[in-house]
């Protein structure tokens, strides 16, 4: 975890409750950041004076830790999907945020994955979306059944299929730092302008859903955010997003009916508790998103019993990678953030 206390743009004291953020699929808290100051939600979000904490969750470069399992020589570590991280991590997350800050409750703010973990959570440890007085869901990722993105839903059922046989071959962590695809990634990506233009084609290629959105990313930030992403993930977890393209529902991991019977004691495996959801919810979410479709947001506001409001971005290009990395943050989505971490906190 990363904290912020104060930043060099808050001239007065913080306000609190704290604010823990949590990043996406194949990110790490250097999302946050990566924009840079005029529009990254680190930078944004504790420059209005708040106490600031980036979260990170298990299999990515900074959460590759463990009490007895080596990332590098067990195959046991990473055989994990949300589930463990709604379970286990944030729940650990915002323990330990509210122990050392002294706090009752915190402000969540969650980014696609980040979101759909904390659905998890308030699905399977009762008492914990309580600790939270306010749920902010920036393109929350639950249900993924209408997902328009062609590259991404091709990869993720690719590596569902696949799943069996690559780990019998040893492979359980997809997509790491130092890997073949970030550092290949990171090289090209700052060769030249007319390869930084490639990779702008490509964030949006794999994105994008009516028409892609250029020049949202800017240069500079393309150099940066390619240089830690992605940042890594668990086979099993890239496959449970594979499962998550056929069901119209938000569920575990679905293992076939014979293992379904034998864990869960149903030949389908259980939904997620979505009405455990208590805390008030704001969403915001983009109209050309092509990983979180808006008809799979809609559905999940149905299903929440709290939503304060869900807003779309007003720019009808705005896609799922632009919340992290565009340059238009601090205009486009930066405002409602603050207009309700406001309404939620105290001087």
């Amino acid at each position: 975890m990363f904290r912020i206390v104060k930043a060099r743009n808050c001239h007065r004291a913080k306000r609190s409750p704290p604010v823990l953020l949590m990043h996406g699929l194949l990110q790490s808290s250097d999302s946050w950041i990566d924009s840079g100051p005029d529009a990254g939600l680190a930078y944004l979000i504790s420059d209005a004076c708040y106490d600031l904490w980036l979260g990170n969750v298990r299999g990515n470069y900074y959460s590759r830790g463990h009490v007895r399992l080596d990332p590098d020589k067990d195959p046991a570590y990473w055989k994990f999907y949300i589930e463990e991280m709604g379970v286990y991590d944030v729940p650990a997350t915002i323990d330990y945020v509210l122990k050392y800050t002294r706090s009752e409750k915190l402000n969540y703010i969650g980014f696609s994955q980040g979101a759909g973990t904390f659905f998890v959570m308030c699905s399977e440890r009762p008492g914990y979306c309580e600790k939270a007085q306010l749920m902010i869901g920036l393109a929350p990722a639950a249900r993924q059944f209408h997902t328009q993105s062609k590259i991404y839903r091709t990869l993720v059922q690719t590596l569902e299929k696949m799943e069996g046989a690559l780990s019998a071959n040893g492979v359980m962590e997809i997509f790491p730092k130092g890997g073949l695809v970030q550092e290949s990634s990171s090289l090209f990506c700052q060769v030249s302008k007319l390869t930084q233009m490639i990779c702008e084609v490509f964030l949006n290629l794999i994105d994008h859903v009516e028409a892609p959105h250029m020049g949202s990313i800017t240069d500079k930030t393309k150099k940066v955010l390619f240089g830690h992403f992605p940042a890594g993930t668990s086979l099993h977890n890239m496959a449970r997003y594979g499962q998550s393209m056929h069901s119209d529902r938000f569920e575990k991991f679905n293992y076939g009916k014979k293992r379904n019977v034998k864990l869960y004691g149903s030949e389908k495996p259980p939904e997620y508790n979505l009405s455990a959801t208590t805390v008030p919810v704001m969403v915001l979410y983009g109209n050309n998103d092509g990983y979180v479709d808006t008809k799979d947001v809609k559905w999940l506001m149905s299903r929440l019993p709290n939503v304060l409001e869900f807003v779309k971005v007003a720019d009808p290009q705005w896609n799922h990678l632009d919340v992290t990395y565009s340059q238009y943050t601090k205009k486009l989505i930066f405002p409602k953030i603050s207009e309700y971490l406001l309404k939620y906190s105290r001087a």
